[in-house]
């Protein structure tokens, strides 16, 4: 035979049934450092996936896991001109609730509505790598663009002697760290080199190796006497170093590009790039990741991080400061 439960106590019984089931849906507080109880969950997103400047990134960002004690998940869209991609990347994570975002916009406009989205779910978006409109990120951890433009144009002017007739091919619009390096070199031509003759400022590489490499090669059919050309990434630094090679101009044109992989080192040692201007991505995903973590643990945080940027020359290259952002080790925290 059951037993009736008195009613005086039913109230007390469902009072205690909500109580736990609250509990049960409350997200824990941040714990510390080793706390496997209570780790934060912190989606990195990239704006590509292939290149190496992004693997770097990925690397600092699993070395801050570790130091801090989060989990890190990292994801973004295989190209870097997939916007639709990236943006359902972050509206994924927001709906699998994530502690905090580290972003790395494809568009600095394209992404603004997806942060905010995210920072009205309580979720806080940090922005490494290129700017995002708008006020809603908690910090940004990128290089000084601007300057990185600056140093390319100097180093050109340089190897021109101050005269000389040069290519811009830019990357591609919407790109914020892009254009600003774009800027800073167009700016640095201006004030610094008047006499540096811009035959083309207005043609944009593309999002891959491929189609900076078609741009590049159409350019040299079309303006033979180039002496200088300046390309502000990865890919369209290697794509020009390839239409270069294979025009037998490498080594003749003097060539300004941005970034590293291996076949840019090489490049460089061949004397058939004369400067890489450098970031430290390493840094850039290491800072991004301490500095959301910091932030979701009540600490004070740096509006605008600076992770710094470098030039680097045949003549320098194997400088051990140099040489560990043309070569970065990051074996211990991917696998390659």
């Amino acid at each position: 035979m059951k037993r009736q439960i008195p009613r005086v106590l039913l109230p007390l019984l469902l009072f205690c049934a909500s109580l736990a089931v609250w509990q049960c849906g409350k997200k824990e507080p941040a714990g510390p450092p080793g706390d496997e109880t209570k780790k934060l969950r912190i989606a990195v997103i990239p704006k590509g996936t292939t290149h190496e400047f992004w693997k770097s990134i990925h690397a600092g960002a699993v070395k801050a896991s570790r130091e801090v004690g989060v989990t890190v998940i990292w994801k973004g869209p295989q190209k870097e001109d997939d916007r639709a991609q990236q943006i359902t990347v972050v509206e994924d994570f927001v709906s699998r609730g994530v502690d905090g975002i580290v972003l790395a916009p494809l568009d600095d406009r394209a992404l603004c509505r997806p942060v905010e989205d995210a920072v009205g779910e309580n979720i806080p978006v940090v922005i490494i790598d290129s700017g995002l409109q708008g006020e809603s990120c908690a910090s940004f951890v990128a290089t000084d663009n601007y300057q990185g433009g600056v140093l390319g144009a100097r180093r050109l002017g340089e190897l021109l002697h101050g005269s000389g007739k040069i290519f811009l091919i830019r990357y591609q619009e919407g790109s914020a760290s892009t254009m600003e390096r774009e800027r800073g070199f167009l700016d640095a031509v201006k004030n610094e080199f008047p006499n540096l003759e811009l035959l083309v400022q207005d043609q944009y590489a593309g999002a891959t190796t491929e189609t900076a490499y078609q741009v590049a090669e159409n350019l040299l059919n079309r303006f033979p006497d180039v002496q200088g050309i300046f390309t502000p990434n990865e890919s369209s630094t290697f794509g020009t170093l390839r239409a270069l090679q294979e025009s037998g101009l490498a080594g003749t044109v003097k060539f300004v590009g941005f970034d590293s992989s291996p076949k840019l080192v090489q490049g460089l040692k061949d004397a058939h790039i004369h400067g890489l201007v450098l970031q430290n991505p390493m840094k850039m995903g290491y800072l991004g990741v301490r500095t959301i973590v910091a932030h979701l643990r009540g600490e004070a945080i740096e509006k605008r991080v600076d992770t710094g940027v470098y030039l680097a020359t045949p003549e320098n290259m194997d400088t051990p400061d140099i040489r560990s952002l043309l070569r970065p080790d990051f074996s211990q925290y991917l696998d390659r």
